[in-house]
């Protein structure tokens, strides 16, 4: 039996950005929910894990640059009347000392409290939206669903039938933290580059002890550095999500994309048409850990979702309300 239909809104704040989802939920007998409507989607740059990786904490400039986001999604939430509502907070809010400026400020605005959760649930929620936004003839089982955020990556591996991944782990190498941490020029040196290079396979090697990357059929690609990729690779004339979705990037496409954007300068990078503003001084870093998470496994292509935590976070926000 099909149960009703319900309004929620679920919230992503991440390191770099954060991310708003106002859908129509539909329960099926088994209380996951088996449709999402979609009814507002918006996303703010915001930079709110600018310099935690050096300092410990958020700059009062970057939880200035959150909250007046939050106060604009406070509007539209209420306007859409939704009936539940869920906002999460992703890694960097993992890492800081005043963690309590950031939670208070946000329930002030919002009315609501922000769950700081950890990379294995955040890892659930992104392979939960990834998987079930995808048609199945794209991906096989085992999937790999790879989200690459501003502080951290996730890596997730599971049947795509399936609402609960086999493994996962999350890892420092998002691509704010990579290029806060290595690519300082403009362009960065090779030197700068190795570097980073390094630190990610370092990183993957620890990922590796959790998640059996080499064991994937298949891998699916997540978040703004892999759909930013891909417009680049199939040369799209503007950003455009639908055609996004579902898109194929292959391992040279995705080799010959990062090493175009690692020989760019900052202004190079922004003329692009597919570019977000918000992206163009990381987004280099970002491709350096697609290209490093491809090389781990046998696959030669990439699977392109649009479809990410926020969706995941909306789908089990369904299964939850009566």
């Amino acid at each position: 039996m099909t149960g009703a239909s319900r309004r929620v809104a679920a919230i992503d704040c991440g390191t770099n950005s954060i991310r708003l989802l106002i859908a129509d939920v539909q329960q099926d007998s088994h209380d996951i929910p088996a449709h999402l409507t979609e009814i507002d989607r918006r996303m703010t740059i915001v930079r709110l894990g600018e310099g935690v990786d050096r300092t410990g904490q958020f700059s009062a400039a970057a939880l200035d640059r959150t909250f007046a986001a939050c106060a604009d999604y406070a509007e539209l939430i209420a306007a859409a009347q939704v009936d539940r509502i869920r906002f999460v907070a992703t890694s960097a809010s993992r890492d800081v000392s005043n963690r309590v400026d950031f939670i208070h400020g946000v329930q002030e605005r919002m009315g609501v409290t922000p769950e700081v959760i950890s990379g294995a649930e955040e890892a659930s929620l992104s392979f939960l939206g990834a998987v079930a936004g995808l048609k199945s003839d794209l991906v096989q089982s085992p999937v790999l669903v790879v989200d690459i955020g501003g502080g951290s990556t996730e890596c997730v591996l599971g049947n795509v039938d399936m609402a609960t991944p086999q493994s996962a782990h999350s890892a420092d190498i998002g691509c704010v933290r990579m290029t806060e941490r290595h690519l300082h020029d403009d362009p960065p040196t090779s030197a700068q580059v190795s570097a980073a290079r390094r630190d990610i396979h370092t990183a993957l090697d620890e990922v590796s002890a959790h998640v059996e990357l080499s064991a994937a059929c298949s891998m699916a690609g997540l978040a703004g550095t892999v759909t930013t990729v891909s417009a680049i690779a199939h040369d799209l004339a503007t950003y455009d999500p639908q055609l996004l979705h579902g898109s194929v990037i292959s391992r040279e496409q995705i080799n010959s994309v990062t090493d175009e954007l690692l020989h760019m300068t900052r202004a190079q990078r922004a003329a692009l048409a597919v570019m977000h503003p918000g992206r163009v001084d990381v987004i280099a870093g970002g491709a350096l850990v697609l290209q490093a998470v491809v090389e781990r496994t046998n696959l030669d292509r990439v699977v392109v979702s649009e479809a990410d935590i926020l969706d995941g976070i909306a789908r089990a926000l369904g299964a939850l309300a009566g």
